[in-house]
Parts: C-alpha cells; structure tokens; sequence
C-alpha cells in the first residue's frame, strides 16, 4: 500500500488525512447527522462523538504510551508524505480508533448514516499505511480499539443504571 504510486490517490488521500485531522471529519458527519436524521440522527451522532472519545483518549494517551513503536522506515515510502509524520508511537492508529469508534457507534443506531461513514472510514485506515504513518497492525489495532469503545459506549447507561440499583 506503502509504495502505491498513483497520483489520483495520492490526491484522494491527502484530502481524506486532512480531513481526518483532529477528527473534524467525525465532527462534521455528526453535525449532519444530528441536523437530517432526526431524533435517530441525533441519537447516532451522539453515540459516535462518545465512542470517537473513548477510543482516541485510549489510543493516544493509553496504547501509545504503553506501546513505545517506531514508524514505518521512511525507505519503504516511495513518495513524498513520508516526510510529514508525527513523532509519537505508530501502535496504534488514532485516526483509525477514532474513525471505526464513530462509525461503528453510528452505526448501531442508524445503519444506513453508518454505512455512508464506513467509506470515509476505510480511506482513513487505508490512507495511514499509504503515508507511511502506521504499519497494517497499527491499523488493525486502532479499529479494535474503536470497536471496544463502541461496545463500552453501548453498555455504560445499562451498567450506570444497574449500579444506581
């Protein structure tokens, strides 16, 4: 993925990584869903910015503190967004737990808002490996972060309840 060199998707993901930064992308999907989706929108948008929280907060101040990972050698990357790297532990993605916390969130409550999420949400996970940012297990360790966090999301009112009884 590293070493694809096409142009076009170069240009696709540049703009997804942009996108992505700082989880304004998950921010904006979340606006739009709360403002068409009504009650159901909402509810999705909600679940999704919490899961989203969840799964950057135990990516990058959990996982990456405990998980000391250089990034992918700058060799391997035949382009030139090898250079425009952070310099924390590449283990794992927080982009990808943030974006897999969201969708998968969203999701639950409304399939068809989490399928459309789910496109930009692959680009993102695609497009960590692509820069040279994060290795394939980076990634994969990033979307089961977020789908922990969606799970615990699901499962925090009913335990809040439950110990209030």
């Amino acid at each position: 993925m590293a070493a694809w060199r096409s142009a076009r998707a170069r240009r696709v993901l540049s703009a997804v990584e942009e996108a992505a930064e700082h989880t304004k992308l998950w921010w904006c999907a979340a606006v739009v869903m709360a403002g068409v989706g009504g009650w159901r929108g909402r509810r999705a948008a909600a679940a999704g910015l919490v899961s989203m929280a969840l799964a950057e907060t135990a990516a990058s101040c959990v996982f990456k503190q405990l998980c000391q990972r250089r990034r992918p050698p700058k060799e391997w990357i035949s382009h030139e967004e090898v250079h425009d790297r952070p310099d924390s532990s590449s283990f794992p993605s927080g982009h990808t737990a943030a974006a897999v916390g969201f969708t998968a969130a969203a999701a639950v409550i409304w399939p068809a808002a989490g399928a459309v999420c789910a496109v930009p949400t692959l680009a993102v996970a695609f497009e960590r490996v692509h820069t040279g940012a994060h290795y394939p297990s980076d990634v994969a360790a990033g979307a089961a972060i977020g789908l922990a966090a969606t799970a615990l999301t699901r499962r925090a009112p009913r335990l809040v309840v439950r110990g209030l009884t």
